[in-house]
This record gives C-alpha cells, sequence and structure tokens, in this order.
C-alpha cells in the first residue's frame, strides 16, 4: 500500500494513476496544466479508489505525491516513506 496522511491506495493503483499523470507530459508543452496543478480526476482510467481525492482541494498534491512514491518501483522495496506493507 501506498499512503498520504490518512488515505491509503493500493500499490497497483498508484502504478496505474503514474501512468496516467506521466501520460500526460507528453501533451504540447504550451498546452500543458503545471504538473504542480494538474489532477487525473477527468481520466477516464482513473481507478474507483482515488474518486473521493478528487473532491479535496489538495488533491493535485496529494497525486504528485502519490505518482513520486510509485517512481522507479522505491516503494516496492521499502524506499519511501508514503509506503507500507513491504515485507
Amino acid at each position: 500500500y501506498a499512503q498520504d496522511g490518512d488515505l491509503k491506495f493500493s500499490l497497483e493503483s498508484v502504478k496505474k494513476l503514474k501512468e496516467l499523470m506521466d501520460g500526460n507530459r507528453h501533451i504540447n508543452p504550451r498546452m500543458m496544466v503545471p504538473m504542480a496543478g494538474y489532477s487525473p480526476c477527468q481520466e477516464k482510467h482513473l481507478p474507483e479508489e482515488f474518486q473521493p481525492v478528487c473532491k479535496r482541494e489538495d488533491a493535485p498534491m496529494i497525486f504528485r505525491r502519490l505518482s513520486l512514491a510509485a517512481e522507479d518501483d522505491l516503494c516496492e522495496i521499502c524506499a519511501n516513506a508514503a509506503c507500507a506493507g513491504c515485507f
């Protein structure tokens, strides 16, 4: 699991979130919203467990932190403080 404050998400969902956010970077830079303000809530493939986050004002920052937690599979080796449940 990956955790941000009191929110907890499955690692697979967080990886899917990262894929969605990384895919958004390939859009023309002049048309793109800065990553700090980007929220994947309008993405049709966003895992359902993230829908409550979409209702929060701090959703873009939560998504950004979760995406960073999934980078380079650091979460799977317990190197990231946002991750829990490593064995």
